[in-house]
């Protein structure tokens, strides 16, 4: 499979959303389904919209894994867990942060991958918040990447 980075059409949204829900199920086991049912139409609704969005998609065209980015932040990151170890998170990361200049990222302190993935990549523990953006209590590491 070809690991190129590719524009989202908002047509594609929905397919965006299922990539979410997928990764989302397979990694953040915290999260209880209310919570999952509450984020759904605010990402396809709002969120979305609020970032700028890259994917790699696989050979049938289908999107495999995305990222979200604002104001040099990573704003999402998600991989369809059946693809994951396969270096798209990597190659997204790599392009956010040499094409989008990003350089933080806000993890769920919960979701252990997630965040070994991003010390493995380079980013540094600067912050921690008790609730994440909803005011939820799920806390959140900041953070940034190393100088």
């Amino acid at each position: 499979m070809r690991q190129e980075i590719d524009t989202i059409n908002k047509t594609e949204y929905q397919e965006v959303v299922n990539v979410w829900e997928s990764s989302v199920r397979a990694t953040h086991h915290f999260l209880k389904e209310e919570d999952i049912e509450y984020f759904k139409p605010l990402i396809l609704n709002t969120y979305l919209d609020a970032v700028e969005l890259r994917c790699i998609r696989n050979n049938g065209k289908k999107i495999v894994g995305f990222l979200g980015v604002a104001e040099q932040n990573l704003e999402m990151l998600f991989i369809d867990p059946e693809y994951r170890g396969k270096k798209i998170g990597k190659t997204l990361l790599d392009y956010s942060i040499n094409n989008l200049n990003v350089t933080k990222v806000d993890v769920n302190e919960q979701n252990e991958q997630g965040v070994g993935f991003y010390k493995h990549c380079g980013f540094d523990v600067i912050g921690r918040s008790e609730l994440d953006s909803s005011g939820k209590p799920y806390p959140i590491l900041h953070m940034e990447l190393k100088k």
